[in-house]
Protein backbone atom coordinates (compact mmCIF):
# COMPACT_ATOMS: atom_id res chain seq x y z
CA UNK A 1 0.00 0.00 0.00
CA UNK A 2 1.59 3.23 -0.75
CA UNK A 3 2.42 5.93 1.94
CA UNK A 4 0.45 9.04 0.74
CA UNK A 5 1.72 11.04 3.50
CA UNK A 6 5.36 10.80 2.36
CA UNK A 7 4.34 11.49 -0.95
CA UNK A 8 4.93 15.28 -2.73
CA UNK A 9 1.70 16.65 -4.20
CA UNK A 10 1.05 19.35 -6.72
CA UNK A 11 -2.17 20.21 -8.19
CA UNK A 12 -2.47 20.88 -11.80
CA UNK A 13 -3.02 24.92 -12.00
CA UNK A 14 -5.02 26.65 -15.17
CA UNK A 15 -2.13 26.76 -17.02
CA UNK A 16 -1.06 22.96 -16.86
CA UNK A 17 -4.48 21.50 -18.21
CA UNK A 18 -3.36 19.81 -21.30
CA UNK A 19 0.40 19.38 -20.62
CA UNK A 20 2.32 16.18 -21.00
CA UNK A 21 2.68 14.38 -17.38
CA UNK A 22 6.84 14.58 -18.03
CA UNK A 23 6.75 18.03 -18.73
CA UNK A 24 5.02 19.08 -16.06
CA UNK A 25 7.39 16.81 -13.47
CA UNK A 26 10.46 18.62 -15.90
CA UNK A 27 9.03 22.08 -14.48
CA UNK A 28 8.71 21.15 -10.48
CA UNK A 29 11.85 18.67 -10.60
CA UNK A 30 15.59 19.37 -11.32
CA UNK A 31 15.80 16.13 -13.06
CA UNK A 32 16.48 15.37 -16.63
CA UNK A 33 13.38 14.58 -18.76
CA UNK A 34 15.11 10.78 -19.49
CA UNK A 35 15.08 10.27 -15.47
CA UNK A 36 11.67 11.70 -15.29
CA UNK A 37 10.75 9.24 -17.91
CA UNK A 38 12.28 6.25 -16.25
CA UNK A 39 10.62 7.70 -12.69
CA UNK A 40 7.24 7.00 -14.37
CA UNK A 41 7.58 4.11 -16.15
CA UNK A 42 8.90 2.18 -12.56
CA UNK A 43 5.18 3.21 -11.46
CA UNK A 44 6.65 5.51 -8.86
CA UNK A 45 4.30 8.64 -9.85
CA UNK A 46 0.15 9.21 -9.08
CA UNK A 47 -2.08 10.80 -10.25
CA UNK A 48 -5.66 11.19 -7.53
CA UNK A 49 -4.23 7.89 -6.31
CA UNK A 50 -3.85 6.01 -9.43
CA UNK A 51 -0.59 4.72 -10.76
CA UNK A 52 0.62 6.69 -14.31
CA UNK A 53 2.96 5.04 -16.71
CA UNK A 54 2.95 6.96 -19.62
CA UNK A 55 5.00 10.51 -19.35
CA UNK A 56 2.59 11.21 -22.43
CA UNK A 57 -0.91 11.36 -20.11
CA UNK A 58 -2.50 14.88 -20.44
CA UNK A 59 -3.16 16.32 -16.98
CA UNK A 60 -6.79 17.57 -16.60
CA UNK A 61 -8.53 19.77 -14.23
CA UNK A 62 -8.48 18.80 -10.63
CA UNK A 63 -5.85 16.53 -11.34
CA UNK A 64 -3.33 15.87 -8.17
CA UNK A 65 -0.02 14.47 -9.19
CA UNK A 66 1.70 12.54 -6.36
CA UNK A 67 5.70 11.28 -6.10
CA UNK A 68 8.29 10.77 -3.82
CA UNK A 69 11.35 13.15 -4.48
CA UNK A 70 13.40 11.66 -2.42
CA UNK A 71 12.99 8.34 -3.82
CA UNK A 72 14.11 9.64 -7.01
CA UNK A 73 17.18 11.27 -5.32
CA UNK A 74 18.09 8.20 -4.36
CA UNK A 75 17.96 6.47 -7.66
CA UNK A 76 19.83 9.21 -8.83
CA UNK A 77 22.32 9.11 -6.44
CA UNK A 78 22.81 5.10 -6.71
CA UNK A 79 23.07 5.26 -10.80
CA UNK A 80 26.43 4.65 -11.43
CA UNK A 81 28.76 2.57 -13.66
CA UNK A 82 32.08 0.89 -13.47
CA UNK A 83 34.40 2.89 -15.75
CA UNK A 84 36.97 0.42 -16.53
CA UNK A 85 38.05 1.60 -20.32
CA UNK A 86 39.99 4.46 -21.71
CA UNK A 87 39.03 6.39 -25.09
CA UNK A 88 42.30 7.86 -27.21
CA UNK A 89 42.52 11.61 -27.60
CA UNK A 90 43.68 12.81 -30.79
CA UNK A 91 43.68 16.36 -30.14
CA UNK A 92 42.53 18.59 -27.19
CA UNK A 93 42.60 22.86 -26.59
CA UNK A 94 40.44 24.83 -24.21
CA UNK A 95 37.22 24.78 -26.54
CA UNK A 96 37.53 21.54 -28.02
CA UNK A 97 38.44 17.67 -27.16
CA UNK A 98 38.63 15.25 -30.25
CA UNK A 99 38.44 11.85 -29.20
CA UNK A 100 38.31 8.20 -31.14
CA UNK A 101 35.69 6.66 -29.64
CA UNK A 102 36.13 2.55 -29.51
CA UNK A 103 32.67 0.48 -30.51
CA UNK A 104 30.48 -1.16 -28.24
CA UNK A 105 30.59 2.41 -26.27
CA UNK A 106 27.04 4.77 -26.11
CA UNK A 107 27.64 8.07 -26.58
CA UNK A 108 25.11 9.13 -23.63
CA UNK A 109 22.90 7.48 -21.43
CA UNK A 110 19.31 6.90 -22.27
CA UNK A 111 16.34 4.57 -20.51
CA UNK A 112 17.40 1.36 -21.88
CA UNK A 113 21.79 1.94 -21.51
CA UNK A 114 22.71 0.06 -18.04
CA UNK A 115 26.45 0.86 -18.72
CA UNK A 116 29.08 3.35 -18.42
CA UNK A 117 28.90 5.82 -21.54
CA UNK A 118 31.37 8.50 -23.10
CA UNK A 119 29.55 11.39 -21.39
CA UNK A 120 30.27 8.99 -17.69
CA UNK A 121 34.00 8.61 -19.23
CA UNK A 122 34.41 12.57 -20.06
CA UNK A 123 32.94 13.61 -16.03
CA UNK A 124 35.20 11.43 -14.73
CA UNK A 125 38.78 12.76 -16.34
CA UNK A 126 37.41 16.35 -14.84
CA UNK A 127 36.77 17.79 -18.58
CA UNK A 128 35.36 20.76 -19.10
CA UNK A 129 31.68 20.50 -20.91
CA UNK A 130 29.37 22.58 -22.94
CA UNK A 131 26.30 22.52 -20.80
CA UNK A 132 23.63 23.20 -23.67
CA UNK A 133 21.92 19.90 -23.53
CA UNK A 134 20.69 18.21 -20.36
CA UNK A 135 23.04 16.19 -17.87
CA UNK A 136 23.76 13.46 -19.60
CA UNK A 137 24.69 15.14 -22.85
CA UNK A 138 27.26 17.28 -21.96
CA UNK A 139 29.58 18.79 -24.76
CA UNK A 140 28.08 16.37 -26.79
CA UNK A 141 27.77 17.88 -30.52
CA UNK A 142 27.20 14.68 -32.81
CA UNK A 143 26.64 11.02 -31.84
CA UNK A 144 27.78 7.80 -33.48
CA UNK A 145 26.24 4.65 -32.63
CA UNK A 146 26.90 2.44 -30.36
CA UNK A 147 28.83 -0.31 -32.61
CA UNK A 148 30.17 2.49 -34.57
CA UNK A 149 33.77 3.28 -33.55
CA UNK A 150 35.76 6.33 -34.29
CA UNK A 151 36.17 10.10 -34.64
CA UNK A 152 33.84 12.61 -32.39
CA UNK A 153 34.01 16.18 -31.72
CA UNK A 154 33.26 17.64 -27.77
CA UNK A 155 32.63 21.43 -26.79
CA UNK A 156 34.21 22.12 -23.69
CA UNK A 157 31.69 25.48 -23.49
CA UNK A 158 28.57 26.65 -24.78
CA UNK A 159 29.69 29.33 -27.34
CA UNK A 160 32.13 26.67 -29.20
CA UNK A 161 29.19 23.95 -29.03
CA UNK A 162 27.35 26.34 -30.75
CA UNK A 163 29.27 27.28 -33.47
CA UNK A 164 30.02 23.40 -34.15
CA UNK A 165 26.64 23.03 -33.91
CA UNK A 166 25.89 25.64 -36.66
CA UNK A 167 28.51 23.59 -38.37
CA UNK A 168 26.80 21.08 -38.51
CA UNK A 169 23.70 22.37 -39.95
CA UNK A 170 25.70 24.19 -42.78
CA UNK A 171 27.56 21.77 -43.80
CA UNK A 172 30.71 23.25 -43.07
CA UNK A 173 31.56 20.32 -40.63
CA UNK A 174 32.11 17.28 -42.46
CA UNK A 175 32.48 13.37 -42.08
CA UNK A 176 33.67 10.53 -44.06
CA UNK A 177 33.27 6.80 -42.64
CA UNK A 178 34.91 3.54 -44.01
CA UNK A 179 33.05 0.67 -43.92
CA UNK A 180 33.08 -3.41 -45.12
CA UNK A 181 30.13 -4.43 -46.77
CA UNK A 182 29.04 -7.83 -47.80
CA UNK A 183 28.47 -7.22 -51.71
CA UNK A 184 30.49 -4.95 -53.88
CA UNK A 185 28.82 -1.92 -54.90
CA UNK A 186 28.08 -1.63 -58.72
CA UNK A 187 29.22 2.11 -59.08
CA UNK A 188 29.87 5.21 -57.37
CA UNK A 189 26.46 6.82 -55.90
CA UNK A 190 24.79 8.92 -53.61
CA UNK A 191 21.44 8.05 -52.06
CA UNK A 192 19.15 10.97 -51.34
CA UNK A 193 16.04 9.00 -49.29
CA UNK A 194 14.27 9.90 -46.56
CA UNK A 195 14.65 8.37 -42.97
CA UNK A 196 12.09 7.38 -40.28
CA UNK A 197 11.23 5.32 -37.59
CA UNK A 198 10.14 2.26 -38.66
CA UNK A 199 6.75 1.49 -37.94
CA UNK A 200 7.48 -2.68 -37.27
CA UNK A 201 10.67 -2.50 -35.45
CA UNK A 202 11.30 0.78 -33.31
CA UNK A 203 14.78 -0.40 -32.66
CA UNK A 204 14.92 0.28 -36.21
CA UNK A 205 14.88 2.54 -38.77
CA UNK A 206 13.60 2.92 -42.22
CA UNK A 207 13.25 4.41 -45.97
CA UNK A 208 9.77 6.84 -45.83
CA UNK A 209 8.60 8.85 -48.16
CA UNK A 210 7.14 11.02 -44.57
CA UNK A 211 10.80 10.72 -42.88
CA UNK A 212 13.42 13.43 -42.56
CA UNK A 213 15.78 14.27 -45.85
CA UNK A 214 18.92 11.79 -45.81
CA UNK A 215 21.69 12.01 -48.39
CA UNK A 216 24.66 10.12 -48.44
CA UNK A 217 27.33 9.19 -50.46
CA UNK A 218 29.08 5.95 -51.16
CA UNK A 219 32.61 5.52 -52.94
CA UNK A 220 34.28 2.05 -54.24
CA UNK A 221 38.10 1.64 -52.72
CA UNK A 222 38.24 -1.90 -53.06
CA UNK A 223 37.30 -5.28 -53.47
CA UNK A 224 38.26 -8.34 -51.29
CA UNK A 225 40.42 -10.74 -52.59
CA UNK A 226 38.22 -13.47 -53.28
CA UNK A 227 35.53 -10.52 -54.34
CA UNK A 228 33.22 -11.37 -51.91
CA UNK A 229 33.32 -7.98 -49.91
CA UNK A 230 34.31 -4.14 -50.39
CA UNK A 231 35.87 -1.48 -48.35
CA UNK A 232 33.78 1.18 -49.35
CA UNK A 233 33.75 5.32 -48.07
CA UNK A 234 30.94 7.16 -47.15
CA UNK A 235 30.18 10.76 -46.66
CA UNK A 236 27.44 12.00 -44.59
CA UNK A 237 25.54 15.29 -45.82
CA UNK A 238 22.94 14.90 -43.15
CA UNK A 239 22.72 13.05 -40.04
CA UNK A 240 19.71 10.81 -39.41
CA UNK A 241 20.12 8.35 -36.94
CA UNK A 242 21.02 4.58 -38.44
CA UNK A 243 21.82 7.06 -41.79
CA UNK A 244 24.27 5.30 -43.56
CA UNK A 245 23.17 1.34 -42.63
CA UNK A 246 20.12 2.40 -43.79
CA UNK A 247 20.65 3.71 -46.89
CA UNK A 248 22.90 0.85 -47.58
CA UNK A 249 20.25 -1.47 -46.92
CA UNK A 250 17.89 0.13 -49.28
CA UNK A 251 20.44 -0.94 -52.13
CA UNK A 252 20.63 -4.46 -50.89
CA UNK A 253 24.27 -3.99 -48.85
CA UNK A 254 25.33 -4.31 -45.72
CA UNK A 255 27.74 -3.57 -43.17
CA UNK A 256 29.43 -7.06 -41.95
CA UNK A 257 28.23 -7.44 -38.54
CA UNK A 258 25.18 -5.41 -39.01
CA UNK A 259 22.23 -8.03 -38.33
CA UNK A 260 19.73 -5.46 -37.28
CA UNK A 261 19.85 -4.37 -41.32
CA UNK A 262 20.33 -7.71 -42.92
CA UNK A 263 23.28 -8.75 -42.61
CA UNK A 264 23.10 -12.81 -43.33
CA UNK A 265 26.74 -13.59 -42.81
CA UNK A 266 27.90 -15.22 -39.00
CA UNK A 267 27.42 -12.53 -36.83
CA UNK A 268 29.20 -14.39 -34.10
CA UNK A 269 32.25 -13.80 -35.15
CA UNK A 270 31.58 -10.39 -35.42
CA UNK A 271 31.77 -8.26 -32.41
CA UNK A 272 30.73 -5.01 -34.11
CA UNK A 273 29.35 -4.04 -37.10
CA UNK A 274 32.27 -2.84 -39.36
CA UNK A 275 31.76 0.93 -39.61
CA UNK A 276 34.24 3.63 -38.62
CA UNK A 277 34.24 7.44 -38.36
CA UNK A 278 37.46 7.90 -40.16
CA UNK A 279 38.21 11.71 -41.08
CA UNK A 280 36.50 14.85 -39.64
CA UNK A 281 36.75 18.14 -40.46
CA UNK A 282 35.39 21.44 -39.49
CA UNK A 283 36.53 25.46 -38.66
CA UNK A 284 38.05 25.96 -35.27
CA UNK A 285 34.96 28.26 -33.66
CA UNK A 286 37.98 30.79 -31.95
CA UNK A 287 40.70 30.07 -33.85
CA UNK A 288 38.91 30.42 -37.48
CA UNK A 289 41.19 27.57 -39.29
CA UNK A 290 40.18 24.87 -40.97
CA UNK A 291 41.18 21.75 -39.18
CA UNK A 292 41.01 17.81 -40.53
CA UNK A 293 41.74 14.65 -37.95
CA UNK A 294 41.61 11.21 -38.33
CA UNK A 295 40.61 8.10 -36.21
CA UNK A 296 42.93 5.14 -36.21
CA UNK A 297 41.45 2.51 -37.43
CA UNK A 298 41.05 -0.11 -34.87
CA UNK A 299 42.69 -3.47 -34.88
CA UNK A 300 39.65 -5.92 -35.56
CA UNK A 301 38.61 -4.36 -38.85
CA UNK A 302 42.24 -4.36 -39.55
CA UNK A 303 42.76 -7.82 -38.93
CA UNK A 304 40.68 -8.50 -41.30
CA UNK A 305 41.83 -6.15 -43.95
CA UNK A 306 44.64 -7.91 -43.82
CA UNK A 307 43.05 -11.42 -44.27
CA UNK A 308 40.54 -10.69 -46.81
CA UNK A 309 42.14 -7.83 -48.80
CA UNK A 310 45.68 -6.89 -50.49
CA UNK A 311 47.51 -5.17 -47.96
CA UNK A 312 49.51 -2.86 -50.06
CA UNK A 313 46.52 -1.83 -52.15
CA UNK A 314 44.03 -0.98 -48.84
CA UNK A 315 47.05 1.52 -46.92
CA UNK A 316 46.81 3.26 -50.22
CA UNK A 317 43.11 3.67 -50.63
CA UNK A 318 43.13 4.57 -46.88
CA UNK A 319 45.09 7.39 -47.20
CA UNK A 320 43.35 11.04 -46.51
CA UNK A 321 43.54 12.87 -49.23
CA UNK A 322 42.45 9.44 -51.41
CA UNK A 323 39.40 9.19 -48.93
CA UNK A 324 38.46 12.96 -49.71
CA UNK A 325 39.04 12.99 -53.49
CA UNK A 326 37.12 9.98 -54.75
CA UNK A 327 34.57 11.27 -54.03
CA UNK A 328 34.54 13.94 -56.55
CA UNK A 329 31.89 12.65 -58.74
CA UNK A 330 29.12 14.12 -56.79
CA UNK A 331 30.70 17.59 -57.67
Amino acid sequence: MEDYQKMDKKEVSLEDIGLRLDLFLLKHLNESRNKIENFIKSGSVLINNSKVVKSGYKLKVNDIVMYNSKELLKDSENESYNIDFDIEIIYEDEDILVINKPSNLTVHTAPSVKEATLVDWLKSKNFSLSTINDEYRHGIVHRLDKGTSGILIIAKNNPTHMALSEQLSNRTMGRYYLAIVDLPLKENLFIEKSIARNQKNRLKMAISKDGRYAKTAFCKLLTSKDNNFELIAAKLFTGRTHQIRVHLNSINRHILGDNLYGFKGDCGIFSRIYLHAYILYFIHPSKNIKMTFMAKIPKDIISFLETNFNTKEYNEKIIKDNIINCFDFIY
